[in-house]
Formats: C-alpha cells, sequence, structure tokens
C-alpha cells in the first residue's frame, strides 16, 4: 500500500499528505460512498467505480471513482465516523490497489509507509507474521502527530497557495515549493462545520525520523548484509521488497535506521532466509537433507555401477548398447525404488504432520485444558516433523505456521504454548544439530513466542 504514490489531495481532504498540491473535488460527492461508486458506472466501460464499509469500525467506508473528466486519473475516499475524511487523486491503474489495501486500521500513511490507526502510529508494514496472517504491527515509539494548526502560521499565506483544476493536474509535476502558504489556502476553504484544525493530521514526528538518525544506502545495505551495489541494483529493478525511504534529500534516499532493521528481519525471517541456516555448506547448495540424501544415493548408484565386477564390466566399449544400458537403468530404478523412505511428496507429508500435530494438541486439551505451559507430541509425529525439517525446511516453515495459527484459531491456543509444544517435540526427537536447529526455530516461529 505504502508503495503506491498519490497525486494531490482533494481541497475537502481532513488530511493533506505534505507536499501534494491541492485540486478541486467538489465535483465528487464525497459524503456518500454509493454515490462515489455511481460516478465511474457506465455501461460503455473505460471507467470503475466501487465502495465498500470499513469492518473494523462501524460507520467507516472507503470508496474510489475514476474521474468523470480525467480517465487516467481516479479519486479515493476513506471516511471515518470520528477522524474525518482522507481524500486523495490518484492514477487511476492505481485506484484498485489502494482501494484493497486500505481495509484494515490504517487510516493514513506518511513518510514512507508509516500508518496511523487513529490513535498509534506504526512503522511500515514489512515482517509478516505467517500464523496470523498479516503484517506485524510495531509501534513508533515517542511518536507525535503533528496537525494542520500545528503548521500554520504567520509565515504562512493564503494568496501563496494555487487550487487545481483536475484537468490542469500533473502527475509529474514538481512539488509545491513553499507547501505552508497551499496548506493555508486549503485551510481558508473549510468550512465552519469541518473538523477542527487540530485534528486534522498533516504528518508524524519521532526520535527515529529526525534527520541525523536516517540512514543512507551504504548503512541500509550493511544492515541488510548485502552489497551496497546490490541494494541499488534492488532499487533500480523494484526487486528485493526494499521499503520506500523515509526521506529523499538532493536526490539521496534516506531511511530510518529501524524501518532498515525490519527490512533486514523480513528478509532473514523469510523461507529462503530461513532455510539458509539450513544448509548443507556443501557444494551442492542443497537443505542438510536432501544433501545427505544425495550422498547415499551416490553412494548407492557407485556400488551397482562399479562396486561389482559383473556389472563393471558394462562400461566397456563392446557392452555399451542400448539393451545395457535399459538394464543399467532398470537396476538403478529399481534401487531407489526399494529405498522409498528416502523420497515422499513433501506436500502429502506437510499436510499430514499438520493435521497429526494438531490432533496431538487436541488430545492435549482433553486431558487437561489449563495446560499453559506445552503440549506433548508423540515420537513418531515428531520425526515426521524432524524429517520435513531437515529435508524441506521452506515447506516445514509453511507447515508450522499454519500449526499455530490453525490452533490459535481453533481453540484459542496461546501461540507461547504452541511454539514451546513444538520446540519441546524436536528438542527431544531431533537429528538436527542443537544449534542449527534453534536458529531455525527463532527464525521460523512466530515472533511473539520468543
Amino acid at each position: 500500500m505504502h508503495r503506491l504514490e498519490a497525486i494531490a489531495n482533494g481541497l475537502r481532504t481532513d488530511h493533506p499528505v505534505p507536499d501534494l498540491p491541492f485540486v478541486d473535488d467538489s465535483h465528487i460527492p464525497i459524503e456518500d460512498p454509493a454515490a462515489v461508486e455511481a460516478v465511474g458506472r457506465h455501461e460503455e466501460g473505460g471507467t470503475w467505480g466501487r465502495w465498500d464499509r470499513d469492518g473494523t469500525t462501524k460507520g467507516a467506508w472507503l470508496a474510489f471513482t475514476t474521474d468523470s473528466i480525467r480517465h487516467d486519473l481516479a479519486w479515493l475516499v476513506r471516511h471515518h465516523p470520528q477522524h474525518g475524511d482522507t481524500v486523495l487523486l490518484v492514477r487511476d491503474k492505481h485506484a484498485s490497489a489502494w482501494h484493497t489495501n486500505w481495509w484494515g486500521p490504517q487510516l493514513l500513511y506518511r513518510q514512507g509507509g508509516y500508518w496511523w490507526d487513529g490513535a498509534t502510529w506504526y512503522r511500515p508494514d514489512q515482517v509478516w507474521d505467517a500464523a496470523g496472517e498479516r503484517y506485524e504491527y510495531r509501534p513508533v515509539k515517542s511518536a507525535i502527530t503533528v496537525s494542520a494548526e500545528d503548521l500554520l502560521d504567520d509565515n504562512a499565506h493564503p494568496d501563496g497557495g494555487r487550487l487545481l483544476k483536475v484537468a490542469n493536474a500533473n502527475p509529474d509535476a514538481p512539488r509545491p515549493d513553499v507547501w505552508n502558504d497551499h496548506l493555508a489556502m486549503w485551510a481558508a476553504h473549510r468550512s465552519s462545520d469541518a473538523l477542527p484544525l487540530s485534528k486534522c493530521v498533516v504528518r508524524l514526528s519521532a526520535p527515529e525520523l529526525a534527520a541525523d538518525q536516517l540512514i543512507g544506502v551504504p548503512d541500509m545495505a550493511k544492515i541488510g548484509n548485502i552489497a551496497a551495489s546490490t541494494l541499488r541494483a534492488y532499487i533500480s529493478r523494484g526487486e528485493g521488497d526494499v521499503p520506500p525511504p523515509q526521506a529523499t534529500v538532493n536526490g539521496r534516499s534516506l531511511w530510518s535506521r529501524f524501518v532498515a532493521e525490519d527490512w533486514a528481519e523480513q528478509r532473514r525471517r523469510s523461507p529462503e532466509g530461513a532455510a539458509a541456516t539450513l544448509a548443507s555448506g556443501n557444494d551442492d547448495n542443497l537443505p542438510i537433507g536432501a544433501s545427505d540424501l544425495r550422498q547415499r544415493l551416490s553412494r548407492l548408484f557407485f556400488s551397482v555401477l562399479w562396486e561389482r565386477p559383473d556389472r563393471r564390466k558394462r562400461w566397456a566399449l563392446r557392452h555399451r548398447t542400448e539393451p545395457a544400458v535399459h538394464e543399467v537403468a532398470d537396476e538403478l530404478a529399481y534401487s531407489v525404488a526399494a529405498n522409498t523412505n528416502n523420497v515422499i511428496d513433501t506436500h502429502d507429508l506437510a499436510a499430514t504432520i499438520r493435521h497429526a500435530v494438531l490432533d496431538e494438541f487436541a488430545t492435549g486439551r482433553e486431558l487437561d485444558e489449563e495446560i499453559d505451559t506445552f503440549y506433548g507430541i508423540t515420537h513418531t509425529v515428531a520425526k515426521m516433523l524432524d524429517w520435513l525439517v531437515r529435508h524441506h525446511p521452506e515447506t516445514a516453515q509453511r507447515t508450522i505456521a499454519e500449526i499455530v495459527g490453525d490452533a490459535e484459531r481453533r481453540w484459542n491456543t496461546p501461540r507461547d504454548v504452541s511454539a514451546q509444544s513444538i520446540r519441546t517435540a524436536l528438542s527431544l526427537d531431533s537429528t538436527l544439530d542443537k544449534q542449527a536447529r534453534t536458529d531455525w526455530l527463532d527464525l521460523v516461529l512466530p515472533r511473539t513466542t520468543r
């Protein structure tokens, strides 16, 4: 959501986005969500509109519509019964994405994704809570909400501001030079019954966003454990989920150190990052279990092809016939088929393990509903979970997240209990090295459990 950029503020917005111009929105019926939707709904197509209730707050809703004059632009309206309206002008091709991602507690975004829910400011959503199926909410320490009233002083002149018509709005135009004059112009147009200026949120202030606390590409790359050139390549290609900067000074992107650390944490906690802790360290670049399987099969195949003299002769040129090759291939296939305990469909296994562990939890609840430490997991189930972890750590990570999430939704089982159950079972029955197992579980289990 915070990677999408608005073009302008609507004149009737209650929460102006800093440095954006103001555009006349009088032709948009922002008081009525169904009417906003209707502006863009036409049988001939080419435009669109939609509105939905926001289930997080009674009486809250959000809507968007293609502008009736400029079909390349669209209006977004979010209404909150206590905190008023946000009205933004965006590119029409981005309107649906804005609308879809604006459901939830995030009333507005500022400074590269920092968001406000009406009471608290949070850092940009980056660290994914797989068990809860949402991003973790991370409050900003000592955050101060800066209102329009705080910014309007004797140096802000309404006559210096300019109200644009939507026909003249230029998505690529430079930002206004003296934005406070535009803010004063906006304030002068507000009606007497509008939200008080003291409640009109413009930006936030926090120690972590102070100018001397922001970092550039070199420090950002260091925190992410990558080269600065790699980070620049990520940014230029839109890869690596690099968060938007909190500020840009003379063309130089600057980030909050906390945002950089969240980004680095998500990289470590991703399936690829967590799996790296279980890499075999061999040239094959396989997980520990898969590398072990490869070595076992290599020894088995070598024995089939070389150690028996009657088979070794097949390497002689005169024996390199099609029937002989078929015979060798058949023997190799048999050697694998005879060891099916080493090869299994991981998705089927993962589903089986998930149901098995949840059944262990259900049994534990039947025995004692007051358990607040951990549930016992039988040896056979724990061994299968360990096999999945060692051979397919990415699938295992998703499976553990589903187990924790299902237990929480079904029985309100605290995540600490689910996580400790899994830790205990693997500590007893896993063949993994203790440090590798601990490092991996620290990244995979929900953060609130540690």
